[in-house]
C-alpha cells in the first residue's frame, strides 16, 4: 500500500467524521446539546460542555483535514520514468539550420570568370 493511499484513506475518514460532527450541531442551540438539556434551562449532563466539545472537534477535524490534504501532495507518485518531455527546451529553439554558403564578391567574380 502506497503512502498516498494511506493519506487518501485518512482524508476520507476525517472528512466523514467532520460531516457527522457538523450534522450533529444545530446553529440555533438545538441539536445534540438541546436533546441532553431539554432545550430549556435544565442542564442535564453539562450541555455547555457538549457544545464546547462539538465546536472544538469541528475546528480540530477541519485543521486535520487541511493538513492531511497539504501533506498528501508530497506522497503523490509523480512517475519518475525516463520518458522525455514533449515541451521544447529554451536551448533547443536555436537549433542550427543548414545555412547556404555565402559567397564573397571576389569568389563570385572568380566563379563567373571561370565559367566564361
Amino acid at each position: 500500500m502506497s503512502t498516498f493511499t494511506i493519506f487518501l484513506v485518512l482524508i476520507v475518514v476525517v472528512a466523514f467524521l467532520l460531516v457527522v460532527v457538523i450534522m450533529v450541531q444545530n446553529p440555533k442551540g438545538g441539536g445534540l446539546s438541546s436533546s441532553f438539556g431539554g432545550g430549556g434551562t435544565q442542564q442535564l449532563g453539562g450541555v455547555k460542555k457538549t457544545t464546547d466539545f462539538l465546536d472544538k472537534s469541528t475546528w480540530t477535524l477541519a485543521t486535520l483535514l487541511l493538513a492531511l490534504i497539504l501533506i498528501s501532495n508530497v506522497a503523490i507518485n509523480r512517475g519518475t520514468s525516463d520518458v522525455d518531455s514533449k515541451a521544447i527546451d529554451a536551448d533547443e529553439t536555436t537549433t542550427a539550420l543548414p545555412v547556404p554558403a555565402q559567397t564573397t564578391p571576389s569568389a563570385a567574380a572568380t566563379v563567373k570568370d571561370s565559367v566564361q
